[in-house]
């Protein structure tokens, strides 16, 4: 035979070489979910190895998590006041500004600060949006978005990651960040954020469950694979920096499709179901966690992601697993 493939899969040396999917500390993004307090790290149940902290507490474990090269970090802040009009999301001294300044203040540079922009744990009713005669309101939602997003980049934050879904919030926040001075600010939009089933436990740590209805008016329908790209590329031309898809794990085409039309760095957010459902069957002895873990960031990456956000990462880097 003139073809053997296995030549190039004979032993470990030549199958890193040959590799064509790489991975590296870089492309993770850990998320954390702040409360009010001090002394705070209180484990999350539907979450096993995922806390909520206090910023005290968070300054903690960042500088642990800085000392294995977990440098990109995202925020959810959890237990503000909550209203109907979410006026607490833009609060200059809301839980997510706060800790901000002081990641910014203990860590500088060294450690890189991306910010959840969403309304769903700062309403009454868990919408991502002003919820009027039981719908999400677009234009009055995208102001308060922009006036959230400017709160955070005032505080210091170097990215922000809206996930509300809403029509125009990407040019509405660019315009408010340009007009403030703020031109660096980088957007990294939830520009694909799917009604999942598998924000489940998510919706428990950051206590942002819809009190009524569904989130299917606004966020995507997962069966449309085109209208997403059309929702990413609008993004795009609004002056997003980074193009997200939200869930990872089941819409890895979708990963796939947006890397083959559009220039724009791409994003995926490994989220809470999809990490607690490996973590249930790790600790029932069902898989291999590392064996799984592994395969699945390399499938992230092998689809297009250049950027993954996953609450895997500390063990990734703990334990070696890379």
């Amino acid at each position: 035979m003139l073809h053997r493939p296995r030549r190039l899969r004979k032993n470990p040396i030549v199958r890193e070489m040959m590799a064509e999917t790489k991975l590296s500390k870089d492309m993770f993004v850990y998320p954390y979910f702040i409360v009010p307090g001090n002394g705070v790290k209180h484990a999350i149940d539907s979450m096993p190895g995922v806390n909520h902290f206090s910023t005290d507490m968070l300054i903690r474990d960042v500088e642990k998590g800085l000392e294995l090269g977990v440098n990109k970090i995202m925020l959810f802040g959890v237990g503000d006041e909550k209203s109907e009009d979410a006026r607490s999301a833009y609060h200059d001294h809301s839980l997510v500004p706060a800790a901000v300044r002081e990641l910014k203040k203990n860590f500088g540079d060294d450690l890189y600060v991306v910010t959840d922009v969403c309304v769903c744990s700062y309403t009454t009713h868990g919408h991502c949006g002003i919820l009027k005669d039981d719908y999400v309101q677009n234009d009055e939602t995208v102001e308060v978005i922009a006036k959230m997003a400017l709160a955070h980049v005032q505080a210091g934050a170097d990215m922000l990651a809206p996930s509300d879904m809403m029509d125009g919030r990407i040019g509405a926040m660019r315009n408010l960040l340009d007009q403030h001075g703020y031109v660096n600010a980088a957007i990294m939009s939830h520009a694909t954020k799917f009604a999942s089933a598998y924000y489940g436990p998510f919706r428990e740590a950051a206590d942002c469950a819809p009190s009524k209805g569904d989130r299917k008016a606004y966020q995507m329908d997962f069966r449309n694979p085109e209208e997403a790209l059309r929702e990413a590329l609008l993004d795009q031309s609004e002056g997003a920096d980074v193009l997200m898809v939200k869930p990872a794990l089941a819409y890895m085409d979708v990963i796939h499709n947006l890397k083959q039309n559009t220039d724009l760095p791409i994003a995926c957010y490994n989220v809470s179901g999809e990490y607690a459902m490996v973590k249930a069957a790790a600790q029932r002895g069902w898989i291999d966690e590392q064996k799984i873990v592994m395969e699945t960031m390399y499938g992230f990456a092998r689809a297009g992601a250049s950027i993954i956000t996953t609450y895997h990462i500390r063990d990734i880097v703990e334990k070696n697993w890379m």
